[in-house]
């Protein structure tokens, strides 16, 4: 089953729960993979590219809820912190510290890489590997942390 019809799938469910907040969280997922495959063209959508939506939509919640916090809005924060946990749901487990720094090492290894000039081409394959994983920031700063 496709990312996609999962989503679908749980739309369904979630509207005969009568679940407000989960159906708001999974209508807009759902948008934005409507909207990704408009734009390609396609008529369905490749579960990496999926990922990668779900993981924009999650990180763009958190966003908002550091915003509403600052502001002073913790009702709105909380609101966006709950649709954040139902998209987060869809996203693979994170990955420890000692599994990245394990990971980012055998990279470094491939790659052949021995200095920060070297530093793109392993954060390009860590990004690939560890899609859906760890996020492009904690990557980098990995990366830089054992090249430097």
């Amino acid at each position: 089953m496709t990312l996609l019809e999962q989503i679908n799938s749980d739309i369904k469910a979630a509207m005969k729960a009568k679940e407000r907040e989960k159906l708001q969280a999974l209508r807009a997922v759902k948008t934005a993979f409507t909207l990704e495959m408009t734009k390609t063209g396609n008529t369905e959508i490749a579960d990496a590219d999926a990922l990668k939506i779900v993981q924009k939509l999650a990180k763009q919640r958190k966003d908002s809820a550091d915003t509403y916090i600052t502001g002073g809005r913790q009702e709105l924060a909380d609101a966006e912190l709950k649709e954040m946990s139902f998209i987060e749901a869809y996203l693979p487990a994170p990955i420890s510290e000692e599994e990245l720094t394990a990971a980012i090492k055998v990279l470094i290894e491939k790659t052949g890489a021995s200095s920060i000039k070297d530093m793109g081409k392993v954060v390009g394959m860590a990004s690939k590997e560890l899609a859906g994983r760890a996020d492009g920031k904690t990557i980098a700063d990995k990366v830089k942390a054992l090249l430097a």
